[in-house]
């Protein structure tokens, strides 16, 4: 347990390497910061952060930088002040986020775009599982007597079209009637119980061959979405980042963030924990490849249709304004 001192010499080393990135000494601690405590003191100070793991010498520097460790303690000292459970985060950032963004996809586009700029960092807007959102209305658009767009919108905005071939040719009368038939049937359901949650009558009144090929191709279409459910943005701006001049060291962290897996595993972890933000520091992320870096994370949507909002940078990342961007996005997917 560290002392109230160590503590402020601890955050006021973790900030100054934040702004600057470059290691910090004692003297600079003592001129920029009001310890209290002569330069000699903080050095003592310093020594025993170092010595339990909290900060650590570069070879090439008189100056010390934080380890995870570090960071750890700063962000949790952060999160105890109750900064990630304001009831509203900066209602200006809130409102840009959903400035002229009518739909989810507008909005995570934009979210995903407004945190970049807000962060410096990566940003990833995941969207809620479409196969576990409601369906709130299904469209067929005939574009000839053989084909049609079947058009989905779920009940938190999401929209998924596909194109349906009809070996048959389909009357607009045919198509009106299954269209009103699959409305009466899947609205308010999930395209995941949608068949589980029929009753007999129902199973009885979907056996119409063409209603069966369009639920196919709506179940389909909302599995291919699945794979494409993530926005993200601020690739540039990582490689401003010092730690990332070089873009070599900034490759293997783009590889593992495009394995679905990994990126899923991630965010799950985010949504599962059921508090409003997730931090995960350098080697506490589970993926080797991620070490070097931080990822800040909270889920938004409600019940089974949960999406999950963050944004990665290097451990030297601004954490307060991280946790700040992030749940304003929360609130602005939230629609609050």
């Amino acid at each position: 347990m560290l002392s109230e001192r160590r503590q402020r010499v601890l955050r006021a080393l973790i900030e100054d390497y934040i702004e600057y990135a470059l290691p910090v000494g004692s003297r600079t601690l003592t001129e920029r910061h009001r310890l209290g405590v002569s330069p000699a003191t903080v050095r003592n100070d310093l020594s025993a952060l170092e010595d339990a793991g909290f900060i650590q010498q570069p070879h090439t520097s008189a100056g010390r930088v934080p380890t995870d460790a570090g960071y750890r303690t700063f962000v949790d000292e952060l999160l105890s002040s109750g900064l990630a459970e304001e009831e509203r985060p900066h209602q200006a950032m809130v409102d840009e986020l959903r400035a002229s963004a009518s739909e989810l996809d507008a909005l995570m586009e934009r979210t995903s775009a407004a945190l970049a700029r807000l962060t410096n960092c990566l940003s990833i807007v995941m969207a809620p599982s479409v196969l576990a959102g409601r369906i709130r209305q299904i469209t067929l658009v005939s574009l000839s007597p053989w084909q049609a767009i079947v058009i989905v919108v779920a009940e938190d905005g999401q929209v998924v079209n596909r194109t349906v071939t009809f070996a048959d040719e389909v009357s607009a009368d045919e198509l009106a009637s299954a269209q009103n038939l699959l409305n009466r049937v899947l609205a308010g359901h999930s395209a995941r119980d949608v068949r589980r949650s029929m009753d007999a009558g129902t199973v009885e009144a979907l056996s119409d061959p063409l209603v069966q090929l369009i639920i196919d191709e709506v179940i389909e279409c909302l599995g291919e979405s699945e794979s494409a459910r993530a926005h993200s943005l601020g690739v540039s701006a990582l490689l401003r980042q010092p730690e990332f001049s070089d873009s070599k060291a900034l490759l293997p962290v783009i590889e593992v963030l495009e394995d679905d897996r990994v990126l899923l595993s991630t965010f799950d972890e985010a949504a599962a924990e059921g508090g409003p933000v997730m931090v995960r520091i350098g080697h506490e992320n589970p993926a080797s490849e991620l070490a070097g870096v931080s990822i800040v994370a909270c889920p938004y949507g409600r019940g089974e249709s949960e999406g999950v909002v963050a944004v990665i940078g290097p451990t030297r990342m601004n954490y307060e304004r991280a946790i700040r961007a992030v749940r304003a996005a929360q609130c602005a997917l939230h629609g609050e």
